[in-house]
């Protein structure tokens, strides 16, 4: 007996070392580029490349740089309203069309989801000379609310099967019963359901916010002056150039990116799991 136990602590004390050996290896995969990028932000004098090199002065110079000598300002409020309207206008739709193929029946439902599937195996990079000849028709190349409504509406396809998914996991008996008291369609969309999906509907808003900041094929695309530029295009203009590269900016700039999608994410985090609490019936 005192044999097999020893053997049962061995095998546990193995599988708790190779679990945090697994955790520490993935986490300096993740957080060796991080230091590198915060390290040459800081960096003074002229950065080359890219090194996590310590022995080095530290200054706050290239911050300043940053908005006075470039566009970086206007970019990122470029970046921020595009994907402030991208993460409403796309969060509300998704919801009303998963919860729609979810609750009700409709002609054409299935044929529906069927065409959301096959759209999305169509990948960007084959629709963007279509993209640019709409825009050309449209005269809406360098406009926000045409790279807006693009977002939206490749964002829609697969969310909507996702979405559709989270709302079929909550128990049509509370549709029944809210319905018994009297409660209309609205009413039990808004109290009754929503709540109780509001962790995806979290997850769905950081990821609307979060792709305008990370594309830069599309948007490169269809904004092609410096002043309708996303954060993603403008930093690329700091290390394209070989003869001019602003390794000491793009890195600077790089870590502003990260600040508002950071503070999105510690506000959506409580609704992560909130709303799994919310929402269902008293015994």
């Amino acid at each position: 007996m005192a044999v097999k136990m020893k053997s049962s602590k061995r095998k546990k004390l193995i599988l708790q070392l190779l679990t945090y050996a697994y955790l520490i290896f993935f986490s300096v995969i993740v957080l060796y580029p991080i230091a590198i990028t915060a390290l040459s932000a800081f960096k003074a004098g002229q950065v080359a490349a890219f090194s996590l090199d310590f022995n080095v002065q530290l200054t706050l110079e290239n911050f300043r740089r940053l908005f006075e000598e470039t566009l970086y300002g206007q970019w990122y409020l470029n970046t921020l309203i595009i994907a402030g309207s991208t993460m409403i206008i796309q969060t509300i739709t998704i919801i009303l069309t998963g919860y729609a193929f979810s609750r009700y029946h409709f002609v054409g439902r299935k044929k529906s989801l069927m065409f959301f599937m096959i759209v999305q195996m169509v990948p960007v990079m084959a629709a963007l000379t279509a993209f640019f000849v709409v825009a050309l028709m449209l005269g809406a190349l360098n406009k926000n609310w045409f790279i807006i409504l693009i977002y939206v509406g490749g964002g829609i396809p697969m969310n909507t099967w996702l979405m559709k998914g989270y709302f079929d996991t909550v128990p049509r008996s509370l549709d029944e019963a809210a319905k018994l008291d009297g409660a209309g369609h609205f009413r039990i969309f808004w109290q009754i359901v929503l709540p109780l999906v509001r962790p995806m509907v979290a997850v769905q808003a950081l990821w609307a916010f979060m792709g305008p900041f990370g594309d830069f094929i599309l948007s490169s695309f269809l904004l092609r002056t410096k002043e309708t530029y996303t954060v993603a295009v403008g930093l690329q203009t700091f290390i394209l150039d070989v003869k001019n590269e602003r390794v000491a900016l793009f890195a600077a700039g790089a870590l502003f990116v990260a600040v508002p999608i950071s503070l999105l994410f510690f506000f959506l985090q409580k609704h992560f799991v909130s709303g799994l609490s919310r929402g269902g019936t008293k015994g």
